[in-house]
């Protein structure tokens, strides 16, 4: 089964908040004949949004194509925050890499940030980008640890953005009675995701790109001139950019045996009104310490944005709103009965370590993809990572594509049972409080 189409409808964008609320695009066309570019970009998410742009601003010849529509996956439809340093922890990165390149790790996580928020800038995007991220913990060995990482990002890299809460003080911050504790990043964000990659699609198409929408890659030939087809054309380009994160499929067998694709869940309530106070009585987002993370945030109109719930197979559950309302009833049971005005799924991507894969898969083809959960700010930090490293600058690339990537068990045949059943062992976890 396809997944572009598994639960989507032929370009359409998800009935979510994000769409509904989305600055109005005109559709891109539909890839038609021969086309001749620098560089062929496959996938219109944040990644291949990002190269694509750097790349044509460097004065590259950019052709993107994307099967649905830019933005479509998990660049439209995330929980939007633009988090700190690296998906993994910062000593948890020194236990794996050595402190040098854990260091080289959070600079250039910290690098994303600064991209994203500059791009924004740049760009005139309207995503109703604010400050902070919240991470809350549920036991109190939880708090010890996130209240500890605060001591290891201040002592060690210097990071003075992030404010230690007890339980008291998470009240004034989010107004669950699940958590214990916790610390607020203010030096990281949160965003419409869906709007941020518009925005981008916009940005670059300006800078030149040409960009092609409903154009499904089915095949890449190889060489020292690729070869990328299409049922409408084919782009012939001296290189390609894959991009495509949980929506891969079978163009790379050596990307799909490394980075698995996952769904997601997030449900939009009714606007709350005065109710907000006794929700997030600060506007930030919240992630907790769970290892299938709820995280949350409020609306520009006053909403709560709930993720949570994970799925393994191709197909999303028949009732979306209940695989989220569950998690939300946990963490806030007075909307236990509050109206769910949308409910969407999306797919993205993870690795087993749960750092991004970059690669370069042949000798004029890179990939990167994997974010795990991460992807707002790796994704288009990613991309202008391959944009710099095909212009002959591979510092940054080289390092991210040097983090340790393993082969899922079984590879692309047994990865999905086989995480299932790790995941959903891990989910028990959470539920059992052990």
């Amino acid at each position: 089964m396809n997944l572009l189409y598994a639960n989507d409808a032929p370009g359409r964008y998800p009935d979510s908040w994000y769409a509904a609320t989305a600055t109005p695009t005109d559709a891109y066309p539909t890839l038609k004949g021969d086309q001749r570019a620098d560089v062929c970009v496959v996938g219109g998410g944040y990644t291949g949004l990002s190269a694509a742009l750097h790349l044509a601003q460097a004065g590259r010849r950019v052709v993107l194509v994307e099967a649905q529509r830019v933005g479509f996956g998990a660049s439209g439809r995330n929980g939007g925050q633009l988090g700190s340093g690296q998906r993994v922890e910062q000593d948890t990165l020194e236990k794996m890499v050595g402190r040098d390149a854990a260091t080289r790790l959070w600079d250039l996580g910290e690098d994303a940030k600064a991209l994203v928020k500059s791009l924004i800038k740049t760009h005139d995007i309207d995503c109703h980008l604010k400050p902070g991220v919240a991470w809350t913990a549920s036991s109190a060995g939880d708090v010890e640890h996130l209240h500890a990482y605060a001591s290891v990002l201040q002592d060690r890299y210097g990071y003075d953005q992030i404010e230690v809460l007890d339980r008291d003080a998470l009240r004034n911050v989010c107004a669950s009675p699940a958590y214990r504790g916790g610390i607020l990043d203010m030096g990281a964000a949160h965003l419409h995701p869906l709007n941020l990659a518009l925005g981008l699609a916009r940005a670059a198409q300006a800078a030149g790109v040409e960009i092609y929408e409903r154009s499904v890659v089915h095949h890449i030939t190889e060489g020292s001139t690729a070869t990328v087809q299409t049922d409408g054309g084919r782009v012939t380009a001296d290189h390609v950019i894959l991009a495509c994160n949980g929506y891969l499929g079978r163009l790379n067998r050596k990307v799909a045996a490394k980075v698995m694709p996952i769904n997601n869940f997030i449900v939009a309530t009714e606007p709350l009104g005065d109710r907000v106070k006794d929700v997030l009585p600060r506007d930030v987002a919240v992630a907790d310490s769970k290892f299938v993370v709820n995280y949350f945030r409020l609306s520009h109109d006053g909403r709560l944005l709930f993720g949570g719930g994970e799925s393994y197979g191709y197909r999303f559950p028949s009732d979306l709103a209940a695989k989220a309302r569950k998690p939300m009833g946990q963490v806030f049971p007075a909307l236990r009965d509050v109206k769910i005005d949308y409910a969407w799924g999306g797919t993205l991507a993870i690795t087993m370590k749960r750092l991004p894969f970059l690669a370069r898969v042949a000798p004029n083809i890179l990939s990167a993809s994997g974010y795990s959960g991460h992807g707002v700010g790796t994704a288009i930090h990613a991309g202008q990572l391959m944009a710099r490293a095909i212009q002959g600058d591979g510092d940054g690339f080289d390092t991210m594509s040097a983090l340790p990537t393993p082969t899922f068990p079984g590879g692309g045949a047994l990865r999905s049972p086989l995480l299932a059943l790790a995941m959903s062992w891990f989910s028990l976890r959470d539920r059992l409080g052990i």
